[in-house]
């Protein structure tokens, strides 16, 4: 905990949100996220996703490129090698037939797993 914000594995988490559940969660939203908007460069990926948190998310950019290894040696994505919106040259990530398999079942999972949690969390307490 760094003054009441979690930090975990490079993901800075604003303010003490538990950062365990995202370790294993930062594959599926950057899969969702070339899914959604095709495909992107690293640095493009970390800011879009810290967007869509509503900027609750902070990423270290070594974090979701570590991901973005994972992702390629498990050929769930591809790179390419393209120029940026600044004409600089870019590594551009797209998701593979087997990333959006995977993706399918990841969100299936996190559904699933999210769906239990919310019961366990209503549960009042026995008089």
């Amino acid at each position: 905990m760094l003054n009441s914000f979690a930090y975990a594995k490079g993901v800075l988490l604003m303010p003490a949100i538990k950062s365990d559940v995202l370790q294993g969660t930062l594959d599926l939203m950057v899969l969702k996220t070339l899914d959604a908007l095709g495909p992107l460069h690293g640095y493009g990926i970390a800011r879009r996703i810290e967007q869509i948190s509503d900027e609750l998310l902070s990423l270290n950019e070594g974090t979701v490129y570590a991901s973005l290894l994972r992702l390629t040696q498990k050929r769930w994505i591809t790179a390419e090698w393209g120029a940026s919106e600044n004409n600089r040259k870019a590594k551009f990530y797209s998701i593979t037939k087997a990333g959006r398999r995977q993706l399918a079942r990841e969100t299936e999972d996190w559904e699933r797993i999210s769906g239990v949690i919310g019961r366990l969390l209503r549960l009042e307490p026995e008089r």
